[in-house]
């Protein structure tokens, strides 16, 4: 197939999306066509470190579209695979021009977002090489599994919540709780619902020593800064009832130590510890895409791991994320969302009356009765989760890879480690070696976040 006047060939196509056209291998036959061109940077820099990607264009002051759009999505996936508050260009003046007026245009949202998370505005510089950041981690936090005590582990995803009791790292109690925090503008509700979870779980032991929260967002500080969780909140409510939820919720339960992560960053943190090894990238599949990533020295990074809002998709009739206003991002393809869009081309009708997660039920239902409707919708996403752990290599370095989440629930889960593991052999076998994909037993599968939140204070 072509892409802006490239030959893209694959080994693998999802039997529900014959578009689907990965980005990785887009990336890499525009690398093969300008590889005698030259050198350009991108880095994205935080308070705690930066991050650089290099790569070769043909003609870095007489930008080609196809130079543009590789930029741009290029320089969107460092910002939500590392976070930034600047962006630097080097060896392209107009290319860093052209990244400074997406600010208006195709990366309105990445801008704004950048902006609330960082406090301040996301600015673009252009600099000689010399003066482009290099790999840089500050503050870095070790990954230490803080078993002892009694400890509550809270998980918080869009569907529903998941809280163990953890006495000496041995999970006595863990619970789910259906809630609905994305279309509920009380900030009350998700109050109560918090407090509630905590209070059963506390009421399993005989004390509690600190709880430990796993949750879908950005946090600092143990602030809620940006989640989709609270997406209906309405600003001034966000700001007096949200951002300090998690703080006001722990002390219902008393005056403990508390610690806020990212629910992809448990994710990782689990697969550290389950696997006792590190230079792990921790994918959860429940209502988005979360992700999180343990490096080589067993540290957690502070890098904001959004792969929810990666572009992995090239295909111009990719999927429209309402939230990201842009196409083939992530949460369309690693997310109950992914198989809510599948259903209709795989001959499944869903009541449009349920919600998104009674709908990833049905089709579940419809998996463990081997329906081949249903296990084309795994399938394709098994396909796209190969192609992109490709991707995702470029910028992580992975050993592991933690997948968990409700959608890797049953035998539906199974496919899809299969199939990318698929991909991966056929197309990548320099990966093959390198990578290993694990799928937890289908209880840590549930609830495993919430028992490896409880290791976090």
């Amino acid at each position: 197939m072509k892409f802006m006047g490239l030959d893209i060939s694959l080994k693998h196509t999802p039997p529900l999306d014959a578009a689907f056209l990965p980005m990785d291998k887009v990336f890499a036959a525009y690398t093969e066509k300008t590889s005698g061109g030259k050198r350009v940077g991108l880095a994205v820099e935080r308070k705690d470190g930066a991050n650089r990607f290099e790569y070769k264009i043909e003609n870095a002051e007489n930008l080609t579209e196809l130079d543009k759009y590789i930029a741009w999505r290029l320089i969107v996936g460092m910002l939500w695979y590392y976070g930034g508050r600047k962006i630097y260009v080097a060896g392209s003046d107009a290319l860093a021009a052209y990244i400074r007026n997406l600010k208006h245009d195709k990366m309105a949202f990445d801008y704004e977002f950048m902006a609330v998370v960082y406090e301040t505005e996301l600015v673009v510089e252009s600099v000689p090489f010399e003066k482009l950041p290099e790999k840089v981690i500050l503050n870095e936090s070790k990954t230490v599994f803080n078993l002892s005590g009694c400890k509550i582990g809270f998980d918080a995803g869009g569907s529903d919540l998941k809280v163990s009791a953890v006495v000496d790292g041995t999970p006595i109690f863990s619970e789910e709780i259906v809630w609905h925090p994305k279309i509920t503008e009380d900030p009350d509700y998700h109050f109560k619902h918090i407090v509630d979870a905590m209070k059963l779980a506390a009421s399993k032991m005989e004390r509690v020593d600190g709880i430990g929260i796993s949750s879908a967002g950005v946090y600092i500080g143990n602030r809620t800064m940006a989640a989709s969780l609270f997406l209906k909140i309405p600003k001034d409510k966000f700001d007096s009832h949200i951002k300090d939820i998690y703080p006001r919720a722990a002390a219902e339960i008393g005056d403990v130590p508390i610690l806020v992560a990212n629910d992809g960053d448990v994710t990782a943190l689990a697969g550290a510890m389950e696997l006792n090894d590190t230079k792990v990238l921790g994918i959860a599949m429940g209502t988005s895409e979360a992700g999180g990533y343990i490096n080589e020295n067993g540290g957690v990074t502070g890098w904001l791991n959004e792969l929810a809002f990666v572009p992995i998709d090239t295909n111009p009739e990719a999927c429209y994320d309402d939230w990201s206003r842009d196409i083939g991002r992530g949460v369309k393809y690693f997310s109950q969302d992914a198989v809510i869009k599948l259903a209709p081309s795989a001959g499944i009708k869903l009541d449009e009356n349920l919600s998104p997660a009674e709908k990833l039920k049905v089709v579940q239902g419809l998996m463990a009765q081997d329906d081949s409707r249903a296990r084309d919708i795994f399938v394709s996403i098994g396909i796209y989760l190969g192609y992109t752990m490709a991707y995702y290599s470029r910028f992580y370095d992975i050993k592991h890879v933690l997948l968990l989440g409700r959608v890797m629930s049953g035998e539906g889960g199974q496919l899809i480690i299969n199939n990318a593991q698929l991909v991966i052999n056929n197309e990548y076998p320099e990966l093959a070696d390198k990578i290993t994909l694990h799928l937890p037993d289908e209880k840590n599968r549930r609830v495993g976040q919430s028992v490896a939140a409880a290791s976090l204070v």
